[in-house]
């Protein structure tokens, strides 16, 4: 595999362990497709020329108990939507961190297929439940898409692969549990994100094998980008306009927030067996240490948050400016 133009040359070593990688890169794709549920969006939310009159008799309930979500669902689907939307960004990073002449490659053009439904889905969704003031959320999403999505990962692809490693099963968790708080007042949400959830949860599979292989191949230098991305974590739609006030709303919800990744840090630390990881450089030793203290300091800065919570009013624009009192 040769490198992608904008890997720096100081990474060249990283480079040629993904190019060790090649057979087992295949291989967990095989194993992938022999996992995944390959739905289509229109299967969910039908839009066909000749669809029956039935599905018209449906979206009338469907609206109705749309009206009755709570609004700090709205804010979350509104947020799970405008992530998904941020697709380019995240095709464009892993093309030039990896290349397109690859296996690496043949993966980021599936997986791009296979994320492409979810905005899709999503989209489908809230416009046919009217939702939201669609006009607000597409001016939300067009921003979002023009800022651009630029992470100082110095351009190392280990870097990459433990962000998508936390990432996906982030949200995961995120169209869960919107799906959950909204399913007893209108089904089809939770149907829909459950099919999108499902996805992640295989996208997050396949991340977490591929740097799993990594720290066995090269150690050091894995848990060193693994520790420079889990302490400055972000989920991938925090450029979005208005975004910490959403993930405000997430958070009050119990939708996501630092409680839920601290489950995920935990999660992939126990998988990876980073703790009994032995015979590492002073360097990777140092990252190992940090890594192992992150899922404490992560309750702790979640219950110092908790303590000092006081009600707050929101208003989002794609919510009617609507108060959103939590």
């Amino acid at each position: 595999m040769g490198a992608a133009p904008g890997i720096a040359l100081e990474n060249s070593a990283q480079v040629e362990v993904l190019a060790s990688m090649e057979a087992f890169v295949r291989d967990e794709m095989e194993a992938h497709k022999e996992r995944r549920n390959l739905w289509f969006p229109n299967e969910l939310v039908q839009a066909d020329a000749d669809t029956a009159a039935e599905w018209d008799e449906q979206l009338v309930e469907v609206r109705a108990g749309a009206r009755e979500l709570p609004d700090a669902v709205r804010v979350a689907v509104a947020l799970n939507l405008l992530t998904e939307e941020g697709l380019p960004h995240f095709h464009r990073l892993i093309a030039v961190h990896f290349g397109e002449e690859s296996a690496w490659g043949d993966w980021n053009n599936m997986w791009t297929a296979e994320e492409d439904r979810h905005g899709c889905a999503l989209r489908d969704y809230v416009r046919d439940a009217r939702l939201f003031n669609m006009g607000e959320l597409e001016r939300l999403q067009y921003s979002y898409i023009e800022a651009g999505f630029n992470p100082e990962w110095e351009k190392d692809p280990y870097r990459l692969l433990a962000y998508t490693s936390l990432q996906e099963k982030a949200t995961q968790l995120s169209h869960a549990n919107t799906g959950r708080l909204g399913s007893g007042r209108e089904p089809l949400l939770q149907r829909v994100l459950a099919h999108l959830a499902g996805d992640e949860s295989r996208h997050y599979v396949f991340y977490r094998s591929m740097f799993g292989e990594i720290l066995k191949r090269d150690p050091n230098r894995a848990l060193v980008a693994l520790q420079k991305i889990v302490s400055n974590f972000s989920m991938p739609g925090h450029r979005i306009a208005g975004f910490d006030d959403m993930s405000e709303v997430v958070r009050r919800s119990n939708i996501f927030g630092p409680r839920q990744f601290q489950r995920i840090v935990e999660e992939v630390l126990e998988v990876w067996q980073l703790g009994a990881m032995s015979g590492l450089s002073a360097e990777g030793a140092e990252a190992q240490d940090k890594l192992m203290n992150v899922a404490p300091r992560l309750e702790k800065l979640a219950d110092r948050v908790d303590a000092k919570q006081k009600p707050r009013t929101f208003r989002f624009a794609f919510a009617y400016h609507r108060d959103i009192t939590l």
